[in-house]
């Protein structure tokens, strides 16, 4: 009986705390299942905007999308535009450089053409001179006779320096582009188709036949 009282003793203060809880208890409940309603309702809030933000942006990158495409088709146009004008340019430029020198290497073409028959007089005039008769007996013959040639030799040094070259093809294979034929003739001991004989002397300027050799080509008999 002692200890029941005691008990009943121990266990009678805490009773007021427990109705308290269980009349506050509700009360709690209620505000954790508002707090509860109202983060849901945020989130979804949340998540709507999020999802309005989504739809948005995609409509705007669209464009986006769209206006870099025309802007990068249109610096490809421009691109390709800007390397057709170089290329031009560039083959203008060429053009013009190959012009200025061939004008630097030809121009002297005409020039050369009338010089050429100076050289041939001068060719005519030594070969004219009948060899036996140039002696010490002959000073006069024979002073003219080497003024000719140191003349003739003097010239073919400034053609040579202006890049003009004689053609003396005999003996050489006949070629169209060097040489001109004059007639065909059957050679004995010559093979077919080189030069036997030249009648003129061909010149050369800057490797382009100025003046064609004039020749007779060996033909078979």
């Amino acid at each position: 009986a002692a200890v029941a009282q005691c008990v009943r003793g121990a266990l009678r203060p805490r009773l007021p705390l427990l109705s308290v809880a269980l009349r506050t208890s509700p009360r709690l409940l209620c505000a954790a299942t508002q707090q509860k309603n109202t983060g849901q309702n945020l989130e979804e809030d949340q998540s709507q905007s999020q999802n309005e933000q989504k739809v948005e942006p995609s409509s705007a990158e669209k464009l986006l999308a769209e206006e870099k495409a025309k802007l990068e088709e249109q610096l490809k146009e421009v691109t390709e535009k800007y390397k057709r004008a170089l290329a031009d340019a560039e083959n203008v430029r060429q053009r013009s450089q190959k012009l200025v020198e061939e004008a630097k290497l030809y121009g002297i073409q005409s020039f050369c053409k009338d010089l050429l028959e100076v050289a041939d007089i001068l060719e005519k005039a030594t070969e004219s001179v009948p060899k036996e008769e140039i002696k010490d007996e002959n000073p006069h013959l024979k002073s003219l006779y080497e003024g000719l040639v140191m003349t003739e030799m003097q010239i073919q040094k400034v053609f040579k320096k202006h890049g003009l070259l004689r053609l003396n093809p005999v003996g050489a294979k006949f070629d169209p582009y060097e040489h001109e034929a004059l007639f065909h003739a059957p050679v004995e001991g010559q093979e077919p188709g080189t030069v036997a004989l030249v009648s003129k002397i061909g010149y050369k300027l800057h490797g382009r036949t100025l003046r064609p050799a004039l020749v007779g080509v060996v033909k078979e008999a």
